[in-house]
């Protein structure tokens, strides 16, 4: 059993279900159990949810969580509070769940991903990876924001693979309170900070062009001549896509070179709703 943590408003359901898509698409022969936290989804939109995993042979289970958890934690932009659920996930799971992967609801699988799945925690807290091309030139204002002077990086939360047994051992709700209220006006990414700031020397990095390949940079990569850019290597080599930043590949007006993945999957929930709606004429 794969488990899979998603945190999200009503706003995000959509791409969850691409996502979704694209897991079960590129993972056939697996089975898995979708873990979603949430504050303020509806009944309504759970039923919908439901069906839709279930009618992929999948499994569902959600769990709410009062919005008052972070109550003084900051959100601005397109975050919103739900952001900060991955952060402490391990306190509402249930016991048997000893490992599980988050995923951001911008991200597609374009290849199976069993092996990242199992990847050995070597007791670390997280498997994550940097985003190289944009933290290398902001690691020194990083290290010193949030007062860590031995970290070798700054770890994107989109893709987590997530040690919830150690968790449950070390990672404790009232010392993240303290780190938000003690930093509340230098967070930038809120979680994310959190996440760094509190257990940087907790996570085992992995390769960001296979297991979290930031969309923005495909293009850069291309010029550069960067085997980024090189989209027959992404296709075969890449695990997950990450449509990081505002510009989304739902959007009309998206024009990056990769939103051609997230098409593909959301084309393919389009063709099977066309195709009810057809058998019931």
């Amino acid at each position: 059993m794969i488990n899979i943590l998603v945190t999200l408003n009503s706003n995000y359901i959509p791409p969850l279900k691409v996502l979704l898509k694209s897991l079960f698409v590129h993972n056939k022969d697996e089975q898995f159990t979708i873990y979603l936290i949430h504050s303020e989804l509806t009944k309504q939109e759970l039923d919908l949810l439901r069906f839709y995993i279930e009618e992929h042979g999948q499994h569902f289970y959600p769990i709410f969580v009062k919005k008052e958890l972070f109550n003084d934690a900051p959100v601005f932009r397109h975050y919103s509070v739900e952001m900060y659920y991955r952060l402490v996930a391990h306190l509402f799971l249930p016991d048997n769940v000893d490992r599980i992967l988050y995923l951001d609801p911008d991200i597609v699988a374009i290849n199976p991903i069993t092996d990242f799945y199992y990847t050995e925690f070597d007791d670390c807290l997280f498997v994550a990876a940097e985003h190289e091309h944009i933290a290398r030139f902001v690691k020194g204002i990083n290290n010193l924001r949030l007062n860590t002077p031995f970290a070798k990086g700054y770890f994107n939360t989109g893709v987590l693979l997530m040690n919830v047994t150690l968790m449950r051992k070390l990672v404790s709700l009232k010392e993240i309170y303290q780190f938000i209220k003690k930093n509340k006006y230098k967070l930038i990414l809120p979680d994310q900070d959190v996440l760094n700031g509190l257990y940087w020397d907790k996570i085992k990095p992995v390769d960001s062009y296979r297991y979290n390949y930031d969309a923005r940079f495909f293009e850069f990569g291309k010029i550069s001549r960067k085997i980024a850019g090189d989209l027959s290597w992404i296709k075969k080599n890449t695990i997950f896509i990450h449509y990081c930043g505002k510009d989304k590949p739902w959007r009309v007006d998206y024009k990056g070179g990769l939103g051609i993945f997230y098409q593909r999957y959301a084309e393919m929930i389009q063709s099977n709703q066309e195709n009810i709606l057809s058998s019931k004429k």
